[in-house]
Parts: C-alpha cells; structure tokens; sequence
C-alpha cells in the first residue's frame, strides 16, 4: 500500500505543473477572447466579408489546376523536413550512443544524401 502512495504521490509533484500550466493557458484565452469579443470593433463592410486567400483577391474560377511539381517540391519538402526531425534526439543522447551512434547517424544521413542528389537529377525541383 505503500508503494501505491509513493507512486500516486510521485505522479501528482510530475503532473502537476502540466495541470496548471494547462489551466492557465485555458484561462488565459479565455480572458483574451472575451474581451475581444466585448471590446473589439464589430464593423461590417464589403471588403472584410470578402473571402481572403492567400493575399490574392478571389477572381476566376475556383477549380483551376495546379502544377503537379507544386505538389512535388511541397511532398519532398515534407519528408526531407520530416526526416531531419530525426538528428534532434540523436543530438540529445550523442555521447551516450558514442561511436555507434555516430556511424547509424552517418548512414542516415548518406540515405538522405543520395535521396536528395536522386531528386536533384530527377528534376523534381526545377520550375519550367
């Protein structure tokens, strides 16, 4: 029974500043957008009823097609940047995995290298 004590007590002094924290976001946001909500202007005119894209006015057809190498740079920009969300927890624990993980990172990074160099020569990101 005891040991269920220490671990309850454990978790509470671990969770505890996450609860407040919380909390105290919820609250903050709350607060600010109430007093938009009662302070902020609330004129209507043509312009801010608007739709709004990409600071571009809305003109001509809505299914108008893109480019597939837009499409192409936006996915390799996506898994290329995913991939080097990797190297962050290899540098946390770099001298705990010592050589080892010097050489694993090493690989890693070739596999990317020749990813990237395939990309390149493949022309995925030239814009004609």
């Amino acid at each position: 029974m005891a040991v269920n004590n220490l671990t309850g007590t454990r978790m509470f002094e671990t969770f505890f500043p996450i609860v407040v924290l919380v909390t105290l976001v919820t609250l903050v946001a709350l607060v600010l957008l109430s007093l938009s909500l009662f302070f902020g202007r609330k004129t209507k005119n043509r312009v801010k009823d608007e739709p709004y894209e990409s600071g571009m006015p809305p003109i001509g057809d809505t299914r108008e097609r893109f480019s597939i190498k837009f499409y192409m740079v936006a996915v390799l920009f996506i898994i290329f940047d995913i991939e080097v969300v990797f190297l962050y927890p290899w540098a946390v624990i770099y001298k705990e995995l010592a050589l080892f993980g010097l050489i694993e990172m090493a690989v890693f990074i070739a596999i990317l290298l020749i990813g990237y160099i395939y990309v390149i020569r493949a022309g995925a990101l030239e814009w004609d």
